[in-house]
């Protein structure tokens, strides 16, 4: 190896964030390895051999790069010269204004693109632990799939008490679209916890009427089916959904997640409430709460009917929707630092859906990221993390940082998060008027907001993407 070649980077992981890191790496003259398992090892998901395979659905979300934050990280991931998005592009199919993608076509050009640079070794086989010491930059870009070996080493190396389980995700609420005219803060008698003030929740009450109305459509709710996959692992924390909580009998919320014992409504304090559910607050912005306990296998669209049904949520607006589904990811605000690496072994940085996001474009930002500030290092160049107004800075920082820990002992509450704008920081002043000067409305005033957001991201993207490319070399 030339002297002027720096020494390869090995990434563990062919899927969408390995491919992407690889190629960021490679575009700036750094060598790659890239580290494949199957199809040595086949995972209980996959169904080929090749690189960045969609497993499940062929979209990546909404293209709307005018005021929908998914759509904002495609315009920025093609203003940093994604391979992913290049591909998804080229193999694009009619879907409204979603990005759907040929998962063949897709695959073969993400493959075709890796194996033909100069500059990236494909190999194929798995990596049954950590990596060996000599290795002395890595990427572990391994996915929810990661392989159990592999898994317990990080498990051990990163000090968790737990990596791979059932996720169990809570619908996550904006702020701004809860009525506090119904709601109220307080924790659980007054108490304050670590870190907490005494007023660390939000509170819905509810009625015996609103109770029983809103039970009986939890338990008729329709569910997703777990995949075969999924099957035979176990819940994690014991996290059950909580329309299994709702099955067990009618005071079973009651008693659990939605019990009233210890929370007064100040604008009715002679009345007790005969059920509250809580809110929780899921960033260090204050723009995003979590619906604590409500873990759920509902479908989407029957969460979003079921719990506007709760007072102080009719209008809610959900930055991300329940669910369960088999898993691997880090804690990342406990282990991680804020470019990726892990805190008890630096040399290993970790990108993708392990870090903590959910999301095929949200996994392949990272893998963008990561790739990034790894090839700084290689080339001793410094590269500040992108600023937090851009789709992928809000997303890192949420990731390395911006999530906080929950006031009460139990389960993590850090959990996977799709990219949308209750990540982003708000704005310095919230547009009031339209471009001929008339007064907003509504959703109007909504949409603005957004549009202002995303033009600010991707102002701040162009100017962070100059210091972002040094060393870049044609493909």
């Amino acid at each position: 190896m030339s002297v002027n070649t720096p020494s390869p980077v090995h990434i563990v992981g062919g899927g969408l964030a390995g491919s992407e890191a690889a190629w960021q790496l490679a575009r700036r003259g750094v060598p790659v390895v890239l580290h494949e398992m199957r199809p040595t090892r086949g995972t209980d998901a996959h169904k080929s051999d090749g690189l960045a395979e969609l497993v499940c659905s062929n979209s990546f979300r909404s293209d709307d790069a005018t005021s929908n934050a998914v759509g904002v990280l495609h315009a920025e991931m093609r203003r940093l010269g994604s391979l992913i998005m290049a591909c998804a592009d080229r193999h694009q199919l009619p879907a409204g204004g979603a990005l759907a993608v040929d998962r063949d076509g897709f695959s073969q050009a993400v493959t075709e693109a890796i194996t033909t640079h100069p500059l990236i070794t494909l190999e194929r086989g798995e990596i049954a632990g950590l990596p060996p010491e000599d290795w002395d930059s890595v990427i572990l870009a391994t996915g929810p799939l990661t392989s159990p070996p592999l898994a317990e080493a990080i498990r051990e190396r990163s000090g968790e008490t737990s990596l791979a389980f059932f996720d169990a995700i809570a619908p996550i609420v904006h702020f701004d679209s809860i009525d506090m005219d119904v709601a109220w803060f307080q924790s659980r008698y007054d108490k304050p916890g670590p870190g907490g003030t005494g007023a660390d929740y939000i509170n819905c009450p509810m009625d015996k009427a609103q109770y029983d109305a809103f039970v009986a459509a939890l338990i008729a709710s329709d569910t997703v089916p777990f995949r075969e996959f999924e099957a035979n692992t176990p819940y994690f924390d014991g996290c059950l959904p909580i329309e299994v909580m709702a099955a067990r009998g009618p005071e079973t919320l009651r008693h659990g997640p939605m019990k009233p014992v210890g929370l007064t409504n100040p604008r009715d304090p002679l009345v007790k409430s005969h059920a509250i559910v809580q809110l929780r607050q899921d960033n260090a912005l204050g723009t995003l709460f979590n619906m604590v306990g409500f873990q759920t296998k509902a479908r989407h669209a029957e969460q979003v009917r079921v719990f506007r049904m709760i007072p102080g949520l009719e209008n809610a607006e959900f930055a991300r929707l329940g669910g369960l589904h088999r898993n691997t990811y880090l804690n990342s605000p406990r282990v991680l630092d804020g470019t990726l690496r892990l805190k008890a072994e630096p040399r290993l940085r970790f990108a993708g859906q392990i870090t903590g996001c959910e999301g095929y474009v949200e996994s392949a930002a990272m893998g963008l990221i990561a790739g990034l500030f790894t090839a700084a290092e290689r080339l001793g160049v410094e590269l500040a993390p992108p600023p937090v107004t851009t789709a992928h800075g809000a997303l890192l920082a949420h990731i390395t940082g911006g999530h906080i820990e929950t006031v009460e002992p139990g389960p993590r509450s850090f959990q996977p998060m799709n990219v949308n704008f209750g990540l982003f920081p708000p704005l310095a002043a919230n547009p009031t008027r339209d471009a001929e000067g008339n007064r907003l409305r509504g959703t109007q005033k909504t949409v603005a907001k957004k549009q202002e957001m995303a033009r600010r991201a991707l102002a701040d993207i162009d100017e962070w993407a100059r210091t972002a490319t040094p060393g870049e070399v044609p493909a």
